[in-house]
């Protein structure tokens, strides 16, 4: 039995590529500012698949990359009341540190906008983002916290809804 292209190992390595890249990208977007458009193409011609002070960069499904780029950023807003939502009393988003809220809202963007990707991988993928800039701790907090904001943006319809 041949296996499919969604779900070859080369694919998975791209999109989890993609992932880090996007967490990276919405990290530097917060802390410079700078224009989507210009770090899609920064990241595009310069990192995505490159090697940098010896470090070879995997290559990311660059599609993939964009559009959790674009559209956590587009609907920032959103995710971030649904991340906020989801904290314990007396936490909000501006106590968590950027990294952590880069990850958070790569994640939540996914899980909201990509119901082609099943959630337990989903969140696999940036509990694993997380232990690269974080303990064991903080990615059993991205676990915690993606699985609950799964369960209300994956949630069934209502009927009649």
């Amino acid at each position: 039995m041949s296996r499919s292209p969604a779900k070859s190992p080369a694919r998975s390595k791209a999109r989890a590529a993609a992932r880090l890249a996007a967490v990276q990208a919405l990290y530097q977007h917060e802390m410079e500012g700078t224009a989507i458009p210009q770090l899609l193409h920064e990241f595009h011609h310069h990192r995505l698949g490159a090697v940098i002070e010896e470090v070879e960069y995997a290559d990311a499904e660059v599609e993939f990359f964009d559009d959790l780029v674009r559209g956590a950023s587009a609907r920032q807003g959103e995710i971030d009341r649904a991340i906020e939502g989801k904290l314990a009393t007396g936490w909000t988003l501006a106590r968590l540190d950027k990294p952590m809220k880069a990850i958070l809202r790569a994640g939540t963007y996914e899980l909201m906008a990509r119901a082609d990707i099943p959630v337990g991988a989903a969140i696999s993928e940036y509990v694993d983002v997380a232990h690269a800039f974080y303990e064991r701790r903080e990615a059993g907090f991205v676990n915690g916290l993606l699985d609950a904001i799964a369960k209300d943006a994956r949630a069934p319809a209502a009927p009649g809804a």
